[in-house]
């Protein structure tokens, strides 16, 4: 029998740290069939976008109230906003990768069962094949671990 069993979320890293105490569902053993370390890019958007908007324009506005002198001084205060936040708007619109690290393992369990369990990649924690493993199953996701 297979179980796929994914762990991956938004952000594909453990929802506890290994010295961390939670609840456990069950503990099964089993032997490592295959490894294959994977990376997985997340695309990123910046969301402080509409502030740095909204400051490029108060700057603006304010280098813009420095120039002229009644109505003059309005319109080149307008017009220092307008450029300030256009600018923060075109230069400001940031998006970058994230890349993590995952660990794909291929696992036959004691019970017979073969599950697959994708999780981040502990540099501390590395597996081989024909390793033996510990399978944690905790609430919504699963933790796999060398058993001792």
């Amino acid at each position: 029998m297979f179980c796929g069993i994914g762990l991956m979320n938004n952000h594909t890293q453990a929802k506890y740290e290994r010295n961390q105490a939670v609840p456990v569902e069950k503990v099964l053993y089993g032997h490592i069939g295959s490894v294959r370390n994977i990376t997985e890019k997340q695309l990123v958007e910046d969301r402080n976008q509409g502030w740095r908007t909204f400051g490029g324009a108060l700057i603006g506005g304010v280098v813009g109230h420095q120039f002229g002198g009644g109505r003059g001084q309005d319109v080149a205060t307008v017009l220092g906003a307008l450029l300030g936040g256009g600018l923060a708007n075109q230069y400001g619109n940031r998006e970058y990768y994230l890349e993590y690290q995952l660990v794909e393992l291929m696992i036959n369990q004691e019970d017979g069962t073969q599950v697959m369990v994708v999780q981040d990649l502990d540099p501390g924690m590395i597996f081989n094949a024909g390793d033996q493993v510990r399978v944690v199953y905790l609430k919504g996701y699963v933790r796999v671990d060398i058993a001792m």
